[in-house]
């Protein structure tokens, strides 16, 4: 019986020394593969480090040619030498990475055991070299170098406001000029129409806040189907009518634009001098005459929301030049103001418009 156990006991130790010298085989030997795959990968990190490095030269270049710092022909010749730089940069290292490569295969040994397996061993010292680790950038996400055609973003008009009347000019206009103003908030795309980014369509969406305040202490009545001015019976400080609007603004924009590159992927730069041409179309959402006034002596605010005639849909042609985010602007309405009156006013509007 002690004979057996004894017998027993070595049959499980070699077992087990035979399954533990099987498993650690099958450890280096991936260990080596991985490795060598890992250096694999650093090939395309290193290429798209240097590249985003030779982007970002590029685009200093440029801005110092934009700024008049350099001539086209200096700005060229930088250019060259960059992109040989960075060329030399990754050929080097790609030949470290190779070198690398060989250094583990021709180090790693290959044998058979007794029972025709392969196995692989390799110096623990070939796999611990310092020069094998990569410390470069980790992101894996692929840089796009085709910009962006389309973008968004807020933007804000404000200024005056006041009317163009069939038959008058706007120095007999019955609306005080400073007091008569406007202001514009939406939110619009912007999608380049050509490859070099000259033209673009911007459009979306905007509320409009057109006001008329009435001089010579009028104020706004409804006359039947008629909106008129009339003497107010008390001291007027304020008759302001205000107009809301919801309206979809279209325009084509031209101006010059380059491609510049950020660390995720390049887009259309139109920070420069532009000029956009287009319209506008949509609804009045509310009409409302604001009052404020003096009656026996004490102060007396009124707000009366009504129709006061004005007209429903709401279209007309708009403009604006500037530079970068900032512009002259100016719009025009092509439909009356109230709808019914025998004389036509056409509100009209110039400011600032400003793209945040």
């Amino acid at each position: 019986m002690k004979t057996i156990i004894i017998s027993l006991a070595l049959f499980i130790a070699a077992a087990v020394g035979y399954q533990s010298q099987a498993q650690i085989n099958i450890e280096v030997k991936n260990n080596i593969e991985l490795k060598i795959e890992e250096l694999q990968k650093q090939k395309n990190k290193i290429e798209k480090i240097e590249k985003d490095k030779l982007r970002e030269e590029v685009q200093e270049i440029n801005e110092r040619l934009d700024n008049n710092e350099i001539t086209a022909t200096e700005a060229a010749e930088l250019k060259k030498a960059a992109a040989e730089k960075r060329a030399l940069n990754i050929e080097n290292q790609l030949n470290i990475i190779d070198e690398n490569i060989a250094l583990l295969k021709r180090n790693t040994k290959t044998e058979e055991d007794e029972d025709g397996e392969e196995q692989q061993e390799i110096d623990s010292y070939y796999t611990s070299l310092e020069f094998l680790k990569f410390d470069g950038e980790e992101e894996d996400v692929a840089y796009d170098s085709i910009p962006k055609r389309t973008t968004s973003d807020l933007f804000f008009a404000f200024g005056l406001n006041n009317t163009l009347i069939e038959g008058q000019s706007l120095d007999d206009s019955p609306y005080k000029i400073g007091g008569s103003r406007f202001f514009e908030l939406g939110y619009e795309f912007e999608t380049v129409l050509i490859k070099s980014g000259f033209a673009r369509l911007r459009y979306g969406v905007s509320f409009q806040f057109n006001g008329l305040k009435a001089d010579d202490n009028m104020y706004f009545v409804e006359d039947g189907d008629q909106t008129v001015l009339e003497e107010f019976p008390y001291g007027v400080d304020k008759a302001k009518l205000r107009m809301d609007n919801l309206v979809i603004p279209l325009h084509f924009e031209f101006g010059p634009s380059k491609i510049s590159y950020d660390k995720k992927r390049a887009h259309y730069n139109t920070e420069n001098f532009k000029i956009g041409l287009g319209g506008y179309a949509g609804l009045n959402l509310s009409t409302i005459q604001k009052l404020k006034y003096k009656e026996d002596g004490r102060d007396r605010k009124d707000k009366l929301s009504q129709s006061y005639n004005t007209s429903n849909f709401i279209y007309g042609l708009s403009a604006y030049v500037g530079y970068d985010n900032i512009g002259l602007y100016v719009k025009y309405d092509l439909n009356p103001i109230f709808k019914d009156n025998p004389i036509e006013q056409n509100n009209i509007s110039v400011g600032l418009r400003v793209g945040i």
